[in-house]
Order: C-alpha cells, then structure tokens, then sequence
C-alpha cells in the first residue's frame, strides 16, 4: 500500500494549486484525476484562451447560502498573486474589451495550455505525483485515508477533495465530493446547473430558432439582480454572458424581464420619431437601433396589423404599449440546458460546516473540500478560477 502525506482527488484548477502549494511545502503530495487528461475545464475555458481570473474579485460576484464564506481565501491569496504567477512564468495575458467598455476579465493572449502548462510545471517543481485514469471508489479513515482505487489501495495522511461539480460530465465533473461530505456527516445543498442557458418551449422556441445566431446588449433581470450584457438568440432559446449571469438566480417557473433598448427612453424615442418620420413605418425606425431580424420577428409578434402603416397613423397607444414591451419583455423560460453546457454547478457542500481559514471538514479532521464542490459559484468572467486558485491555496498551506 503506497502512503502520502496527501492525497487530492481531482486534477482540475484547485486540485493541481493545492497539490504544489503543499508540494512546495515539502509535503509528499499525489493527485488523482479520473479522466484521461488533466485540467480539462481549465483547456475549454473562455473559448479556449480561459478566462483565468479578473481584476475586480469582489465577494458579491458568489453565490452562497453563506456569502461571507468566501471572503477569507479571496482576501489572502488575490488576483494580483495569480497574476503574480502569470507573469513569472511569461505568460502573455490581455484585459478583454466589450466595446469600449472593461470588465476586468483577464485573458491568455495564445492559449490556455499556458495555464495549464504553467500549474503541470509548478507540480513537477515541487515533486507531486500526478496519475489520470484512476477512479476512487472509496475512501475510509484508517490512521489517515485508506482509499481503494482503480490503481490500488492507497493511503493519506489528509485528503483533499477537489473534484468539481456536475457541470459538463464530458469533462469529469462527478457527484463523488457530494458523497463523500456526506458520508462524513456534512450538509449538502440541493445542485443546479449555474451560468447555462436558457430553453423556451412552444411560440417562443419557434421565436428564437428563427433568430437563432443574433446577438444584442441588452438588460435582463429577475427579482433584484440586473445584468447589463449581450443576449444570443439560439435553436433552443436564450444564452450569451447576460443570460448565463442570471441563470445562476433565476427560479424555475418563474418569468425574466428583457429591455432590448436599456440606452433609450424607448417611448421617447417613438414619440419623437411619429413627429420626425411620419411617413417611417415602426420598423424602419426601431432598425436604428435594432437588428433588422429580430425586428421583423417582433413585428409579427407585438404589431402584426399595424405593419405597413406610418408612424403618423399609429395611435398613441399602440406606442405606448410598444414602448413597454420593448423595455419590459416578460418571458417565462421552460428550464435550462442543464450540466451538459452549464459553466458552474450551483449548490454544494455547505460552508457552515467547512473552516473559511483552511477550507478542512469540520466534522472530520484532515479532510479538505476546495474549489466547486463547495457551496460557492462564482459569477462569470474569471471569479470561479479565482475561487479554485483562492481555496486551493488556503488548503496547500495547511495539508
């Protein structure tokens, strides 16, 4: 039976952080990856160049039970120390514009294999032993862990569970932490897919097929969360980072309001041009700020009747109510794409039963969850990677 200091399953953000965080500790330190390749999800990320922290990590940016939980790790291991990383292994990185505007989001110039490349070389310095392929079956306390795996019986003096959620299986997310802090008499919130788009059933998913592939700013809002990014329209419903960002607070069977003109006072706008362009039919006008697609499709929609008739013609109410459709669309999504192409898994192990300092089990000792199986998402734009990189290190320091 082969011993180690400590064990990490899952070869994913956190769990190669904390395996050479401890490593560097002098600790004898083994990762176990059930899939084929490590850092998979690190590989997909940000359309392929990961999206590997932001500028602006503030802990309002989580969802939690406990949103206070996340402060410690995020407060003494930052992005400035990430980016620290970064930069001492020359990794090119840009901040990414939409538009003229910023939002801190800090990306690979070349790849995400940089990323990758970086943490496997930082493992290798500080000896950790790394194995891909291999399934823990279980995991039982014996002076330690005794873990039974796919490559043997194998013991820790700690174990450190960094193996994700459910989001996109494709990629080796499990249900095994859940289990396990289970097993060892921990809490677990109820999962969901988190930043994951949205589907639409009947007229509206007729609606959106036929816009599939247009894209617009918009602002979308459910309850008191607003959030001001592209929508894109797609065969099954709605996505882009605006939808994604709302998914993580949206309630099943509960409507989301859309302004497709947040920039313009809409009535405003109409009213002057019935003043201005008479003779303009509704369309024409609301194209200036508009896609032509998506307004041809409202049109049949919201003013099928009124559809070549000029402004001058248009009652005043039909503006009005135009007015408020547009700034206030009420749509009910039929559900979510689910863990096939959702980014997070929102839920987890509770937090109230984790230590904030060192991220260890309160009702076991030496027993560490990091990272996504814990109950903290993060929104999107680099707060998930930086919560992996934050918790991991809060674990590596202590193992």
């Amino acid at each position: 039976m082969k011993k180690y200091d400590v064990i990490i399953i899952g070869g994913g953000a956190a769990g190669l952080m904390c395996a050479f965080t401890a490593g560097q500790r002098g600790r004898k330190v083994l990762v176990l990856e059930r899939s084929n390749k490590f850092g998979k999800k690190i590989l997909m990320s940000g359309g392929g160049r990961c999206n590997f922290t932001n500028l602006y990590i503030e802990p309002d940016r989580y969802v939690s039970h406990n949103p206070h939980f996340c402060k410690s790790a995020l407060s003494r291991y930052t992005q400035w120390d990430f980016i620290a990383l970064v930069e001492k292994h020359n990794i090119a990185y840009h901040e990414k514009t939409h538009g003229e505007v910023t939002r801190g989001q800090l990306f690979c110039d070349n790849s995400s294999k940089d990323i990758l490349a970086m943490l496997l070389n930082e493992c290798e310095q500080a000896k950790v032993e790394l194995r891909s392929k291999c399934d823990v079956e279980t995991a039982e306390c014996d002076n330690g862990f005794r873990l039974e795996t796919s490559i043997g019986t194998l013991h820790a003096e700690s174990l450190v569970v960094a193996s994700g959620g459910l989001s996109v299986p494709t990629l080796g997310g499990s249900g095994f932490g859940y289990e396990l802090a289970k097993q060892y008499g921990m809490k677990v919130f109820e999962l969901s897919a988190g930043l994951v788009p949205f589907t639409f059933s009947g007229q509206m998913k007729e609606l959106f097929s036929e816009l599939s592939g247009v894209s617009l700013p918009v602002t979308i809002s459910y309850a008191d969360r607003s959030f001001n990014e592209d929508i894109l329209f797609t065969h099954r419903g709605l996505s882009g980072p605006a939808v994604l960002q709302l998914s993580s607070y949206w309630q099943p069977g509960e409507n989301i309001e859309v302004n497709l003109l947040p920039a313009l006072d809409v009535l405003e706008f109409l009213r002057t041009a019935k003043q201005q362009q008479p003779k303009s039919l509704l369309r024409s006008v609301l194209t200036q700020h508009l896609p032509k697609k998506l307004v041809l499709a409202l049109e049949s929609l919201w003013w099928p009747t009124q559809k070549e008739t000029a402004l001058a013609e248009v009652a005043g109410k039909v503006l009005d109510d135009l007015a408020q459709q547009l700034s206030c669309w009420q749509l009910k999504p039929s559900g979510t794409e689910g863990y096939r192409t959702a980014e997070v898994t929102l839920g987890g192990i509770d937090t109230d039963d984790i230590s904030s300092k060192t991220m260890e089990s309160k009702t076991r000792p030496n027993l560490y969850f990091i990272g996504e199986v814990l109950d903290v998402s993060g929104h999107l734009g680099g707060f998930n990677f930086q919560w992996a990189w934050a918790s991991a290190v809060a674990a590596g320091e202590v193992v």
